[in-house]
């Protein structure tokens, strides 16, 4: 694009140099040869008055050599009554065009060695016509000429030139926002998803780069919704992955229960992997459209219900408080059920049977606090634990029941902490808006907040509850 830009331009101005140069370099030629006749023409005026007075020599010749060079000059005056010719200076014009001359009775030019000669016909007072010759030398026609036409071609070159570079600048202009977004396209195949293109250029670009970093921004947060989707749809089964795992370890021993807990092990591999190697970007969770919501007792509920059974089994002590009456939350039903589960399952996986756990509820007018404690050994690293997808690595968790909990609290506008229960275990504490508002800034950790208090005494300070709460 750019050296076609070049060649236009080269050709345009190539084509309009020469239609106004050619042209006004020939009426530059016309106009020095009529200056030099024009000059030609005043010498010979100057002698005329001279030669309708007198034909004598010596006066003549005075005359003659006042008005210009003798050299160019002559004077030729035909044969009177009984004379002789008289020519005066030296004769260039041959006899024929003289006589001519003399005949029409205008002046003419003729030409001879060296230049052009100027034959202007003067009547005497005896009513003959003399002719006086100005010879206009080559030169002089031609007197300026050269250097003129020399500046029309610098100032032809010149704006060749000039509109070469200018048509190269934008040219320049064009094409380089042309090659980014080429580059920026080819590194968006090649999977690089932080290839952005500059916003510059011609308007037609400039629209186009914003176009294509739009699309980028909807590839990328659809390829971060897919890995979600996958990395959520991977972590839910491992509640009943977790169900399957206490059944299998009630077997008792023998082949076939070995060959079953050796199963369900190997699929939770599985699924920790597929949770780790799909969960690799930043979330994209959006809070719940108008109208969207589900009764967060009735969630609580019915999975204390699925739960229960299973605390039973191990011989956990359970108690869940707050869901006797609606509680409305702006999230999807399966949205808390999912992060419900990542938490209760927690629970069961990371403390000891006989371990008591409890699932508050309380309901305040701005916001829905969801508290599910344990009487476990507690969690030795909250910042690792709210870093989003970061595992201990030890005891096989991938970090992410905490994560999907987070998410679910942003994006209503709350948040998620994680402190000491009254159970003397770890208390998870989900802080759900319900007007969708941002709250208040406060000191966060690295994706959640971690929550730290010296004992048991204050754990309702330390909510910052509504009036409602009890």
């Amino acid at each position: 694009m750019r050296w076609a830009l070049v060649k236009v331009s080269l050709a345009v101005t190539a084509m309009v140099v020469v239609a106004f140069a050619v042209p006004l370099g020939l009426v530059i030629r016309e106009m020095a040869r009529d200056r030099a006749f024009s000059n030609a023409e005043r010498e010979a005026a100057a002698v005329a008055p001279a030669l309708s007075i007198t034909t004598d020599r010596e006066e003549l010749e005075r005359v003659v050599a006042s008005a210009g060079s003798d050299a160019a000059m002559a004077v030729h005056i035909p044969a009177g009554q009984g004379g002789e010719p008289l020519d005066i200076g030296k004769r260039r014009a041959a006899e024929k065009d003289i006589e001519a001359v003399r005949k029409l009775g205008r002046a003419s030019t003729a030409t001879v060695a060296g230049g052009s000669t100027l034959l202007q016909p003067v009547a005497l007072s005896s009513g003959e016509i003399a002719i006086v010759e100005v010879f206009v030398p080559e030169a002089e026609v031609t007197n300026g000429v050269g250097t003129a036409w020399a500046v029309l071609a610098g100032v032809g070159v010149a704006l060749i030139l000039g509109s070469v570079a200018v048509a190269d600048r934008l040219g320049v202009r064009m094409v380089r926002p042309a090659q980014r977004l080429v580059e920026g396209a080819h590194e968006l195949g090649e999977g690089k998803l932080g290839a952005r293109v500059p916003e510059e250029g011609p308007t037609e670009l400039r629209l186009a780069a914003v176009a294509f970093n739009s699309m980028a921004d909807q590839v990328v947060q659809l390829l971060a919704n897919e890995r979600e989707l996958a990395a959520d749809l991977s972590h839910r089964l491992r509640t009943p992955l977790t169900v399957l795992r206490l059944n299998a370890a009630s077997l008792g021993d023998g082949p076939a229960a070995e060959q079953t807990r050796a199963a369900v092990e190997q699929l939770e591999r599985e699924v920790d992997t597929i949770i780790r190697t799909a969960r690799d970007a930043k979330p994209q969770t959006a809070a719940a459209g108008p109208g969207a919501g589900c009764d967060a007792a009735e969630v609580v509920r019915e999975r204390m219900s699925f739960w229960s059974a299973l605390a039973e089994d191990e011989g956990r002590k359970w108690r869940m408080a707050g869901a006797d009456r609606p509680v409305r939350i702006p999230v999807a039903r399966t949205d808390l059920a999912a992060a419900l589960d990542a938490l209760l399952g927690n629970v069961f996986r990371h403390t000891a049977e006989g371990t008591a756990f409890a699932v508050d509820v309380h309901n305040g007018e701005d916001a829905v606090i969801v508290l599910v404690s344990d009487a476990g050994p507690g969690i030795p690293d909250p910042e690792t634990a709210m870093a989003r997808g970061r595992g201990s690595g030890s005891d096989g968790s991938t970090g992410l029941g905490l994560d999907i909990v987070r998410r679910l609290a942003e994006s209503t506008g709350g948040d998620v902490r994680i402190g000491s229960s009254v159970l003397g275990g770890t208390e998870v504490r989900i802080w759900l808006q319900l007007d969708g508002r941002e709250r208040a800034p406060r000191r966060r950790g690295h994706r959640g907040t971690v929550r730290r208090r010296r004992g048991p005494g204050r754990l309702v300070a330390s909510f910052n509850r509504p009036r409602s709460l009890p």
